[in-house]
């Protein structure tokens, strides 16, 4: 029977990476994200290429009522899930604290620390009830370290580590895994998101040096999760070889 890995923000970047990924190695796959015609057509193009099932359910996991509800309705047999790849995440603005926007808060807040939660909270139940399963949140170099005018993201990045490590402990009796992945720079819509579509003011940022590819993140997600049952890989952080520390980038 083939295993099952449920990756919210699947629609573009490291997730979409995790799903092509997660499918090449035989996974059937539970895709959720905003953007419902994205998925559509990533669902259709993983069965095709790699002849796997895809059920996609779009939702903002921001609205904890959204989240419960859409996965609340899955059949049983999907909740059968082996891996949760929790990679919905975001950045918005780059501004100093006292300068900060409220709005762009709330939505790092709500996205990065609160949607992971509402997620982990309704899977990792079926995960017990299983009694298997492995969680891989998708943190960043900002939860190791700050920078300037990273604020609020770096601090929401600081709570998916720490999450990590308590999930970590109560899972334990469980036998359920739990990894976290801390990207460097990855070229991916990131930059774009956070400057609000500014597109040129986002390609600066990878200029200089070669950035990681979302390809990289997923491929490292995989090693995490094929590692043999006894095997719980804590945490990984990966960078582009030209960087050093979140700010330290060596640039030609």
């Amino acid at each position: 029977m083939a295993k099952i890995a449920l990756i919210t923000g699947a629609t573009a970047g490291i997730g979409e990476a995790c799903a092509h990924t997660f499918a090449r190695e035989g996974y059937n796959l539970i895709l959720t994200g905003r953007r419902m015609d994205r998925l559509e057509r990533l669902a259709d193009k993983l069965n095709e290429e790699y002849n796997v099932k895809v059920a996609v359910s779009s939702f903002d996991v921001r609205s904890r009522e959204q989240v419960v509800s859409n996965l609340d309705t899955l059949p049983a047999d999907w909740k059968q899930i082996d891996v949760l790849v929790n990679n919905a995440g975001l950045s918005q603005g780059l501004d100093p604290v006292q300068s900060g926007s409220y709005e762009d808060w709330d939505t790092m807040i709500d996205t990065n620390v609160k949607g992971l939660l509402y997620v982990t909270r309704v899977v990792s139940n079926w995960m017990i009830d299983n009694g298997t399963g492995h969680i891989i949140n998708i943190g960043s170099i900002a939860g190791k370290e700050v920078y300037p005018n990273g604020n609020v993201y770096c601090a929401t990045k600081h709570a998916v580590d720490a999450l990590t490590k308590a999930m970590r402990i109560d899972m334990l009796k469980h036998g359920i895994r739990v990894t976290a992945v801390h990207p460097g720079a990855v070229e991916t819509e990131f930059s774009e998101v956070r400057f609000k579509g500014d597109k040129e003011r986002a390609k600066k940022v990878y200029d200089g040096f070669e950035p990681l590819v979302a390809q990289d993140i997923a491929e490292t997600v995989w090693f995490a999760a094929s590692r043999p049952a006894h095997v719980n890989i804590n945490e990984l952080t990966v960078m582009p070889t030209a960087q050093a520390t979140a700010t330290n980038i060596f640039k030609k």
